[in-house]
């Protein structure tokens, strides 16, 4: 196996354990750029961000790694829209 075959099996492993794990995150990507994992995407609060980069650091751990995680609170708008 490779090195980059090695990083897109622990991407995969990562990919899968977010899918089937305590968060159920989907909408959080993991790709490979060179030799570096990036971990980017939406998440709906702050908890699971902090759920998402601790499950990365036990996958990912040893490898080149950052996030680009943001958090996204979906709700309705606190202020009504002005049309002209």
């Amino acid at each position: 196996m490779t090195g980059s075959e090695f990083i897109e099996y622990r991407i995969q492993h990562l990919l899968d354990r977010l899918a089937r794990g305590e968060t159920a995150e989907i909408g959080v990507r993991v790709e490979m750029h060179g030799a570096r994992a990036v971990v980017r995407g939406r998440v709906t609060d702050e908890e699971c961000r902090a759920a998402v980069l601790r499950v990365a650091g036990e996958e990912l751990a040893g490898l080149d790694w950052y996030d680009d995680l943001s958090v996204s609170r979906p709700g309705p708008p606190d202020h009504s829209e002005e049309l002209s």
